[in-house]
């Protein structure tokens, strides 16, 4: 008779395929069994009125990320892993940036120390490539995509990181000749100088014209230029945090014609909208939700929502990108108050992407609850060589679970978060449904909104191809 160290019994188990009652039986860090009426384990979990699923996998995450000279992130990887075990992720992939001139292997054996040892939750790297000459296209990027990182991100936009179009489709062609996924940040760098310096010249430089300068038609210019170059270049490509209607709409065009484009959007597209920026009369609160793309208007949530339903996006990220709000290096530092350029760009939001998703999405009846868990872990794990150790509850999965209570009301507050932000731009959201344990590896890591796992408990993983 099987032995299991660990029973998970009596909840219903949620896969993106598939919805049962059902045991899962554990050993060591493995899912080996599920069924009914499994025998008894050394220890036993009853999940009796809870939905069993796989963690949650958030593909698009910022921790410790260096800002060429600007204020530092408030979240590295102990905070940012514990904030996400606490919103039932188990995985998570933050970016190795490549500062320009730097080389790429250097960076990302880097951002390696800053992992190592200090991570609650699993994790694996993005590269951001900054610098596309031929030592990167042809010696460094090749080589490390060989080496697992299997998934790069390049920007359309911000003056560090900006690739112009003969560099981008230098990229593209290393990551279609080598077997990589190339994330895009599709907003037209151009575009974006330009109604700055208009806006600045009229005075108006509050929070609230960060969105201003960033239109949607921005947007869509610059998702239709990636397009037409993963259309030149025969590469796959993920258009990353799209916001609104227009550039959704870019994507459909592009899928529906067969070019080999994903998409993800966030949940600040589908909860925050173009006049939180304005804040308290245009005051600095309103730096609490800048971001790039900005949130849009409320019409723009429903096209979101119709692109989810109708698969235009595969994956739902909560590009959390933490920064303080007091303080010097914070949203309201001297320079900000000068201009919103000077705003830092991103907003926390790791710990609310599943809890946000399923309220507004499972139990507002606009998507069922498979296609929650294929949008917040399946999705992730097929398209970034994380499966089939991760995505999923089945025989031969890490124990990466969620137990989640469906019908639990609760008010999102910054204490509930437990990440190093000194705020959430959701403060007061109410939501149903909520993690009430996270397992990592056959280890409760959260329980009842405490974390239990410590630094190190996490691991890096190295990638497969697709």
């Amino acid at each position: 008779m099987q032995e299991y160290d660990l029973v998970i019994r009596g909840g219903t188990v949620v896969t993106a395929a598939d919805t049962v009652l059902a045991d899962v039986g554990i050993v060591g860090e493995k899912i080996v069994a599920v069924a009914l009426d499994l025998p008894r384990g050394a220890e036993e979990i009853d999940a009796t009125g809870l939905l069993v699923m796989p963690g949650g996998i958030d593909s698009h995450v910022h921790l410790a990320q260096p800002s060429f000279g600007g204020p530092k992130m408030a979240d590295g990887f102990e905070t940012g892993t514990r904030s996400a075990l606490a919103g039932g992720n188990t995985t998570v992939m933050p970016f190795a940036l490549q500062p320009r001139g730097a080389s790429l292997r250097e960076s990302v054996m880097a951002y390696h120390k800053e992992a190592d040892g200090q991570a609650l939750c699993d994790y694996a790297f993005h590269m951001i490539v900054t610098n596309a000459d031929s030592t990167v296209l042809e010696q460094e990027l090749p080589a490390l995509i060989a080496d697992g990182y299997t998934s790069l991100k390049i920007f359309m936009t911000y003056e560090d990181m900006v690739l112009n179009d003969r560099e981008i489709l230098g990229v593209l062609d290393s990551a279609r000749r080598h077997n990589a996924l190339v994330m895009v940040h599709c907003e037209g760098y151009d575009a974006i100088r330009y109604m700055t310096e208009r806006l600045e010249l009229e005075g108006k430089t509050a929070p609230y014209y960060h969105g201003v300068s960033r239109p949607q038609s921005v947007e869509r210019e610059a998702t239709h230029r990636a397009i037409s170059h993963a259309e030149l270049a025969g590469a796959r490509m993920m258009i990353v945090h799209v916001s609104g209607r227009e550039p959704m709409e870019q994507i459909r065009w592009a899928q529906q014609r067969g070019i080999p484009i994903l998409a993800e959007t966030c949940t600040q597209y589908v909860s925050l909208e173009a006049d939180d920026l304005a804040g308290l009369n245009m005051d600095e609160s309103g730096g609490k939700y800048v971001c790039s793309p900005p949130p849009r208007e409320k019409a723009d949530w429903e096209a979101i929502w119709e692109g989810i339903r109708t698969g235009v996006f595969q994956t739902f990220s909560s590009d959390h990108c933490p920064f303080f709000y007091e303080g010097e290096d914070g949203k309201k530092n001297a320079k900000a108050r000068t201009s919103f350029k000077w705003v830092p760009n991103g907003i926390p939001g790791v710990a609310v992407r599943m809890p946000i998703l399923f309220s507004e999405g499972v139990r507002k009846g606009r998507i069922t609850v498979n296609e929650f868990v294929a949008l917040t872990s399946t999705n992730h794990a097929r398209i970034y060589g994380l499966y089939p150790r991760k995505g999923s509850i089945a025989p031969g999965f890490d124990a990466d679970i969620v137990l989640w209570d469906a019908d639990r009301e609760v008010t999102i507050t910054q204490d509930l978060m437990q990440h190093g932000a000194d705020y959430t731009p959701y403060e007061g959201m109410e939501v149903t449904g909520w993690p009430v344990m996270t397992m990592l590896r056959g280890r409760v890591a959260m329980r009842d909104d405490k974390v239990l796992a410590s630094r190190g408990n996490g691991g890096f993983i190295s990638r497969t191809e697709e």
